[in-house]
């Protein structure tokens, strides 16, 4: 019996010993650095388990063994889940910082950008095209409701949470920008002011020239006179679909017969704002409508160097029409 005693007090010794040892081992190999020779892309997958990615990075060759991978997640890590996305990895990274590194949601991040007076359709356009996003538009958002600007984002991001993101960002900029608007009370809601914003951006290829474009059409809105804005023409006519073949919005110049064509969006014939923005204007173009420059122009025609003349009578517009139309007509 006592040697039956021994014998078991000596297997559970050696066992202890065994585990013991082994757990040394593991912890060991868990912190040791990795195999990995040069920096490499990893990507976590939506939905995939650690016993997966660990296998993953076996093959991958960024770590020795994913069994040792495996057990530090469970006992090792700080129970964070490993989040998915695209990592970049270091030479030589341990199983242990490899954890950190993927429990971190620290993931390469890429960019793209909306330019000031983009269109909604060209907005989703924009998204579509990036080819590591989800979730393609079927539609473009409501016209003006995205800010203009550059946005990061990570590999497997979603088109729609981003179309989202972008709104939130125009409704902080355009909610703070309307309670600082001490002017006079010409827009009755933060929209219209929007949408007045959307047409100085297309009108204004001059940033300088943003406030007095925003001033000329506050006035003739005050007088009740037709803004006659041809942007607003061609987004009728384009349904806010505009051509990119380098010859402008309509693929060709406007024409006089194009100012009849019957459109809410003419402000030719109606004399209202149109029902909504024609494009997604910047912060500069909103806070331009808001804050006008005071003047008593009421007409504008293209100068021929990226800006406008601007008069005060029909008289004088009339003259510089007559000059543009030499210019334009010198330029072909």
């Amino acid at each position: 019996m006592r040697k039956l005693m021994n014998l078991i007090v000596f297997t559970f010794t050696l066992t202890i010993i065994g585990f013991v040892g082994a757990g040394y081992w593991i912890i060991d190999a868990f912190k040791t650095p990795g195999p990995l020779q040069q920096e490499q892309v990893f990507v976590v997958h939506r939905g995939e388990n650690a016993s997966t990615i660990g296998e993953r990075l076996e093959m991958e060759g960024v770590i020795e063994n994913s069994f040792v991978f495996k057990f530090g997640v469970k006992y090792l890590g700080d129970k964070s889940f490993l989040k998915a996305g695209e990592y970049k990895l270091p030479p030589k990274l341990s199983m242990q910082d490899v954890l950190a590194k993927l429990q971190s949601g620290d993931t390469v991040t890429y960019k793209f950008t909306i330019p000031e007076c983009a269109t909604s359709f060209e907005v989703m356009n924009i998204l579509n095209s990036v080819d590591i996003m989800v979730d393609e538009l079927s539609k473009p958002p409501l016209e003006g409701s995205i800010y203009p600007e550059t946005y990061y984002f990570a590999r497997g991001d979603s088109r729609h949470a981003t179309v989202e993101r972008m709104q939130r960002e125009m409704n902080i900029l355009l909610d703070g920008l309307w309670l600082k608007y001490q002017g006079e009370r010409l827009f009755k809601s933060p929209q219209e002011a929007l949408i007045l914003a959307s047409i100085v951006e297309k009108e204004s290829g001059n940033p300088d020239e943003r406030k007095k474009v925003a001033g000329l059409f506050v006035n003739r809105m005050k007088k009740g006179m037709r803004l006659q804005s041809d942007p607003t023409v061609i987004y009728g006519i384009m349904d806010g679909k505009p051509k990119d073949d380098g010859m402008g919005p309509l693929g060709r110049r406007l024409l006089k017969k194009d100012l009849e064509y019957d459109s809410p969006y003419n402000t030719y014939i109606y004399a209202d704002l149109p029902p909504t923005p024609i494009c997604n204007p910047g912060k500069a173009s909103i806070e331009a409508v808001l804050n006008p420059e005071e003047h008593d122009y009421i007409y504008m025609v293209a100068d021929g160097t990226g800006g406008h003349a601007f008069a005060k009578s029909l008289k004088e517009h009339n003259n510089n029409v007559r000059k543009w139309r030499k210019i334009r007509a010198e330029q072909e």
